[in-house]
């Protein structure tokens, strides 16, 4: 039985709840919520639980470091399990996506993406799989206040297809394998048919 960290990247308090930036927290919220997994424990500084699939067990934490210390919270987690990078998954907002499509992908860059850049720092490299919800980008104006804006009512409505989706693709990914995944899901719309 493997194991994996998933780290859903957001801020806590109740302020920054329904924000785009807590895509993250979103998506682990709708999972606790379908599966009856609490993710309540406090350890790792995070909000932390268990879900066992296909043969994985999958540590979920919630970092409640705020997003810009995101990396303090995944190292602990890794150091704690004794978990190479490769075994770390992280959820989190995507502003070059659009609304609707999540993706998956393996290493990169931060792209400007304060939780990213932190677990970058803290590991060193950035050899994780990420699964990216997207969120668009602003139209005009500052990128900050629209990721730290709430989410629409009308995007609000749609969002638990666009969570059932990138789950639909981790649950892939845990049974067939990352290039399966991305190949069968990364050019997907969730909010088309």
């Amino acid at each position: 039985m493997s194991t994996f960290v998933i780290a859903g990247l957001g801020n806590p308090g109740p302020q920054y709840q329904w924000t785009r930036h807590n895509a993250g927290f979103l998506f682990l919220d709708r999972l606790s919520c379908q599966d009856n997994i609490p993710v309540t424990r406090k350890t790792f500084s995070s909000l932390a639980g268990e879900w066992n699939y296909a043969g994985h067990r999958l540590i979920l934490i919630k970092p409640q470091t705020f997003m810009n210390l995101s990396g303090r919270a995944v190292m602990q987690a890794l150091q704690f399990h004794k978990l190479p990078l490769t075994q770390l998954i992280v959820v989190h907002d995507d502003l070059d996506i659009p609304f609707g499509s999540v993706r998956l992908k393996q290493g990169g860059g931060h792209g400007g993406h304060n939780g990213l850049r932190s677990i970058i720092e803290q590991l060193g490299k950035g050899d994780f799989i990420r699964l990216r919800i997207g969120i668009d980008r602003p139209v005009r104006g500052d990128t900050s206040s629209y990721v730290l804006g709430n989410i629409p009512p009308d995007q609000m409505e749609l969002l638990p297809r666009i969570l059932d989706g990138g789950r639909d693709m981790l649950e892939m990914m845990l049974k067939d394998g990352l290039p399966k995944a991305m190949s069968m899901n990364n050019n997907r719309n969730f909010l088309e048919g």
